[in-house]
Order: structure tokens, then sequence, then C-alpha cells
């Protein structure tokens, strides 16, 4: 039932679409004022960024807050231009999808994959990393199953660890799979080009 409620959040959304530079870029305008933003790969159909804007309490325009993707620049560059610079050696937390996994990847973390405990708490609705050595510690959600209100599976989950990187994986449930294929087919529809913008309502 949860899974249909976020569908129909989806369908009924107003949708644009833009072909441009081997991306499709999709925005969708929900009717509570959120906006969220898409870039999926042409070739693989693999969702590349995520992000969501929504308005404050006072009805200001907020950031762009990335779900899927690499942290926005301009965030980076503000931060600098504030004479806050971050150090290039601390660990970055970013997700990378792939079209059967939900992926997660934080660089910078030069310890052996033995270290790393990596576990999925259902009842918190979070997965927690944490590292032997007490280096590191992170929780982290899974947006998607919140949306559909689907439970964390703790055998869905997986981690590897190569190059300074761990990679932390999470099966997509067959409910999420359904969802993103039926939604791929729909924005095939919008026919959107790099002339331009295509305004589409999902009928």
């Amino acid at each position: 039932m949860a899974v249909q409620c976020w569908t129909d959040l989806l369908k009924s959304s107003k949708k644009t679409a833009l072909i441009q530079d081997g991306k499709r870029k999709v925005h969708y305008l929900f009717t509570d004022g959120k906006e969220m933003a898409e870039e999926y790969d042409l070739q693989t159909d693999e969702l590349i960024v995520r992000k969501w804007k929504s308005k404050s309490s006072l009805g200001a325009q907020g950031q762009w807050q990335t779900e899927v993707g690499e942290p926005h620049m301009a965030t980076v560059a503000s931060l600098e231009s504030d004479g806050i610079k971050e150090n290039c050696a601390n660990p970055t937390f970013s997700r990378k999808d792939t079209n059967t996994s939900f992926q997660w990847r934080i660089r910078n973390l030069p310890y052996p994959k033995e270290v790393f405990n990596v576990s999925a708490e259902p009842a918190e609705r979070c997965c927690i990393i944490k590292t032997s050595n007490k280096k590191y510690y992170k929780k982290f959600t899974v947006p998607d199953l919140d949306r559909s209100q689907l439970p964390l599976d703790c055998s869905a989950l997986s981690f590897t660890h190569a190059n300074n990187t761990l990679i932390i994986s999470y099966k997509k449930p067959k409910e999420i799979l359904t969802l993103e294929h039926e939604l791929l087919k729909e924005l095939k529809k919008l026919k959107g080009n790099s002339d331009g913008d295509v305004d589409c309502k999902t009928q």
C-alpha cells in the first residue's frame, strides 16, 4: 500500500524532461511544493543523481540536498569562500547506485576490511558502520525504503573494501525494482531533447 502511495505521488507530480550530455535529466514538482531532480545515464539507465529541494517554513527556497551522486560542488565552493577548506584526507560519504543495488562509497578509509562492521538495524530503520579501532562511525538511512515503507533486510546488506574505499551494497527489494522499472518506462515517454524542456504530466 505504501509503495502505491509513493507511486501515486510520482505519477501526480509535474515532470519536465531534458536530454543532455548523454543523460536523461528529469525535474519533478510535487503537489506539496517539494522538488526532485534526477539524472539517468542514457546508455545504462542507471540513476546518477537525485537531489531534493523544499521550501522553508517561511516559504523561502531551500538549497538542493543530494541523495544520490556526489555532493553539489557549490556547497564545497561556498565553504571555501568562507575560508573553510575541507581536508581532502577526511572520509567522504556518497551514494552511487547500480540497477540492482543501492550503493554507498566512503573514500579515504585506509584500514583493512577486517576493521569494519556494517550492520542493518531494522528497528531504527538505519544502517551503521563501525570500526574496531574506533576511527570511524556512521549511521545512515535508505530513503527509498522509507518512502515505500519497506522493512530493512539484514541479509540484503554487504560490503567490500579496496583502494582506501569502503563500498556498501544493499540489494534492492523486488518492490523497488518493479517501481523503478515502471517509472523508467514513464520517463522514456517524456520527449525531452537537447533543444529545450518538455512538460508532461503523467496520466
